[in-house]
């Protein structure tokens, strides 16, 4: 199975590059994570939000490799503890489907990329940094898969 994080922002901090890559080593390579990043839509003064969210979710739904189910995170998103994401780790991976998880860009997502999507998942109530997101992803889908093979890096 596959994720493909496909995520508007390019030119992360080295921490947040070394963090997911360190996350990505640790899982199989049954459950491999792609990242696809997408540029910024070029901002201006007279520069829409709408605009903007059009553009990026344009970008973004043709990052996304044919045949996948979309999964955005949206603030209105469903929220999920960790052994709740690990139930549903491991309902993707029985689905035998791929799965690409949509990051937007400052202004958030657009409405056909809302429409593309299966679910909609919220990682916190907190407006969160586009980097840490990164991380936090990383970090809990690795988290999520040692309880789903009994790891001991989870504790309770």
């Amino acid at each position: 199975m596959r994720i493909s994080i496909v995520a508007v922002g390019t030119k992360m901090p080295a921490w947040v590059n070394q963090a997911v890559e360190d996350y990505c080593r640790r899982l199989p390579r049954e459950l491999k994570l792609q990242w696809r990043e997408i540029p910024l839509a070029r901002r201006a003064r007279d520069s829409k939000p709408e605009q903007l969210r059009e553009r990026e979710g344009e970008q973004l739904l043709k990052a996304v490799p044919s045949g996948d189910r979309v999964i955005v995170l949206d603030v209105l998103g469903e929220r999920m503890s960790t052994p709740q994401l690990a139930q549903q780790l491991e309902s993707w991976q029985m689905s035998g489907a791929n799965y690409s998880l949509l990051v937007g860009g400052p202004d958030g997502l657009s409405p056909q990329c809302l429409a593309r999507a299966t679910a909609r998942w919220s990682l916190s109530d907190l407006t969160l940094p586009h980097p840490l997101v990164r991380v936090l992803l990383a970090e809990q889908l690795y988290r999520a898969w040692t309880i789903t093979v009994n790891h001991p890096y989870h504790r309770e």
